[in-house]
Parts: C-alpha cells; sequence; structure tokens
C-alpha cells in the first residue's frame, strides 16, 4: 500500500467499481465528487495510480457550483493531481498524464464542456510541470494554452477561487528525485 495522499478525504474499506456505478447517469453532484475523491484514495493506496488520476479527472467533471460542503473540506482536487503525479513510485504505472488530458481537453464534449475542458488543460499544465519528461501526442493537434489563458478561462468558466487553486497546486509543484524542470 501507498502512503495516502493528504490532499484526498481516507477511503472506507472496500471500495470497488461499484461505489462510482451506484450514482447512475444522471447524479454528478456533491456526493459523487466526494466518492471520486474517496475512490481515486483508495485506488492510490492500491497502486493504481493511473486509475486514481481518472477518479480525480472524473471529480472535476462534476456538477458544484462552489458552496457545497464538501468542498470546503477537499477542494478542486488539483492539489491531489500534483501530489499524485509527484508521488508515483517508478514501479507503479502511471501512464501518460499529458497525453490523457490534452486528449481529454481536445475532444472535450457536454454537459458544461468549457468548464471540464479548462479543468483538463490546468491539469495538463500540471502534468507538464510536474513530469516534464512526457511527450504530448504530436498526432494529436490543438493549440495548446499559455498558463494565462488556462487561469483566465478557469476564472470564466470555474468555480470561485478555482484559479487560485489551480496556481497554488501549479506554484507548489516540485520535481521529484532525478527529474529536470522544463520551461513552460
Amino acid at each position: 500500500m501507498l502512503a495516502p495522499c493528504p490532499h484526498l478525504p481516507p477511503p472506507r474499506p472496500g471500495l470497488d467499481w461499484r461505489t462510482l456505478n451506484a450514482f447512475g447517469a444522471g447524479d454528478r453532484g456533491e456526493r459523487f465528487y466526494g466518492a471520486c475523491l474517496e475512490y481515486g484514495q483508495a485506488l492510490w493506496q492500491r497502486r493504481h495510480a493511473a486509475r486514481a488520476i481518472l477518479c480525480l479527472d472524473r471529480a472535476m467533471g462534476t456538477d458544484l457550483k462552489g458552496d457545497e460542503p464538501v468542498l470546503s473540506a477537499w477542494p478542486m482536487p488539483y492539489a491531489a493531481m500534483a501530489w499524485l503525479m509527484s508521488h508515483t513510485p517508478r514501479d507503479v504505472f502511471i501512464g501518460n498524464p499529458r497525453v490523457h488530458f490534452q486528449h481529454y481537453a481536445g475532444r472535450m464534449n457536454d454537459p458544461r464542456r468549457e468548464q471540464r475542458r479548462w479543468r483538463a488543460w490546468a491539469s495538463w499544465a500540471i502534468a507538464r510541470k510536474v513530469m516534464p519528461g512526457l511527450p504530448g501526442d504530436p498526432r494529436h493537434v490543438v493549440d495548446e494554452p499559455s498558463l494565462d489563458e488556462i487561469s483566465a478561462r478557469l476564472k470564466r468558466h470555474g468555480i470561485p477561487g478555482e484559479a487560485g487553486l489551480w496556481h497554488e497546486a501549479l506554484s507548489g509543484v516540485r520535481q521529484p528525485a532525478g527529474k529536470v524542470a522544463s520551461p513552460a
């Protein structure tokens, strides 16, 4: 088991795929958000880093307004995303988060397309900073946004304070041992 991520809630014992499946297609609000974070932590601790990141991705897709009580305890998981990427042991599969978020942002559809798209670009920027050696997908041609554009779009389409949370996560990124930062 991996040490828990300090930016995610402790999981209840026995969480599995049924945890999220129980919500069905229509219930994607506060409770689903909390369940995604909790299940993400469980997956992380079981050494499923790539699947944990996908869970956080699902959490960012929830329909939240910004005043939900769960956000006071567990804000949008940008810090958790950065922490998981920077703490994944070399022998644990994480895939290529940069390509994942590049594809996700470039192919986003409704509901709340713009909100979810800019959250994906924000996560992409975190992946680029934490894991600078990961290549993008040259076959998936998209205009990669600047950090300023991501920030402006999060301010416009995100929940109140979301751009600040992303900036904090991005500025708090430290390179894991053996990784060298590349220019943004």
